[in-house]
């Protein structure tokens, strides 16, 4: 890609509070990042968040007629609509008008939209969900599958382990990520079927740092780099790390002294919290990548506004720098030449 500037397509309807976060969030990116932004959707809608004179020449406006909402049944939705912002924003991908997607909308018609217009990577049988979280080690750790699939193969875990290790090395800049898998306990024997049979498979598999199986205790500690599980696990991990972040700085709210003290003290402490908010604060991390697809696309949180909207820009621009979708397809290229 050279030293063009990074083309960022983003649904500018999908989310609870579309249009207006979603597009102050990307002028916000263009702005500081740099990014050339295409907001996609309805052109009057857009144009009444833009400010006055607002420099276009790193603005597109895409037309979309139509928007898929968050109740609707996500196959069927994106088929019947194939004018929907979230579809108009991958076909931009798959034209090559732009580098990558970011949306806030239903996760569900982003993924069947990503694979319907994209496609999965060759060699891989399904596409994850990854999502990075803090560590008390102060490093992240990848968790996938966090919601994509339901059910997993073992295979598909075994999958999960390549791309997240790429994605840790290339993008979190692990040296060596060491690879985990979500269970029980940390016998190798322990859990159902698909756990034992996954860990022999990741354990065989020359190209991650397989380590063993990580205990829910373990996904904090800083001691894997990269955790592979179901997306419906995954999921209920995601939401519940989400809720201890929010649960955690009510409560140190809920502390400061009040009056004159308390403003002295939070004065005092103001550096110190922003840094926490940052490390526990979901909406910092802006959003999760989909790994699997013939693209880039990140998921947002349904309720993001624009500093969530902002780092999730931030977050495609990382993965189309550091050719994340490039690297995967390598890896799989290697694994096919070596098994042929």
């Amino acid at each position: 890609m050279g030293s063009t500037c990074v083309r960022i397509a983003i649904d500018a309807m999908g989310g609870d509070r579309a249009p207006d976060e979603i597009v102050a969030g990307a002028l916000r990116a263009r702005e500081e990042l740099g990014v050339q932004v295409l907001l996609v959707g309805n052109p009057q809608a857009i144009e009444s968040q833009l400010p006055p004179k607002t420099n276009l020449e790193q603005v597109e406006i895409v037309p979309a007629e139509e928007a898929i909402a968050m109740d609707e049944e996500p196959l069927s939705a994106i088929k019947r609509k194939p004018k929907a912002s979230i579809n108009v924003a991958m076909d931009l991908v798959k034209q090559n008008r732009a580098d990558a997607v970011v949306s806030a909308g239903h996760s569900g018609a982003a993924m069947a939209s990503a694979l319907l217009r994209l496609g999965r990577i060759p060699g891989i049988d399904r596409p994850a969900i990854g999502a990075v979280f803090p560590t008390i080690a102060n490093k992240p750790v990848l968790i996938l599958d966090v919601g994509a699939n339901v059910d997993c193969r073992p295979k598909f875990l075994e999958q999960f382990a390549v791309m997240g290790s790429v994605y840790s090395q290339y993008v979190l800049g692990t040296e060596d990520p060491k690879v985990g898998l979500l269970n029980i306990g940390e016998e190798e024997r322990k859990g159902n079927d698909v756990a034992v049979q996954a860990h022999q498979m990741l354990r065989e598999n020359s190209q991650i740092s397989f380590v063993g199986n990580a205990e829910g205790r373990d996904v904090l500690s800083g001691h894997f780099d990269v955790i592979v599980c179901d997306g419906f696990v995954g999921n209920v991990l995601l939401k519940f790390a989400e809720a201890v972040g929010e649960v955690l700085l009510q409560f140190i709210r809920e502390e400061l002294p009040q009056g004159l003290h308390g403003q002295i003290g939070t004065a005092i402490l103001k550096p110190n919290l922003r840094r926490l908010k940052q490390r526990v604060d979901h909406a910092e991390r802006g959003g999760a990548l989909l790994l699997g697809v013939a693209g880039i696309c990140i998921i947002s949180h349904g309720s993001s506004q624009a500093p969530s909207i902002f780092n999730a820009i931030r977050l495609a621009k990382e993965a189309v720098d550091h050719q994340v979708l490039e690297r995967i397809q390598y890896q799989y290229q290697s694994l096919q030449r070596e098994s042929g």
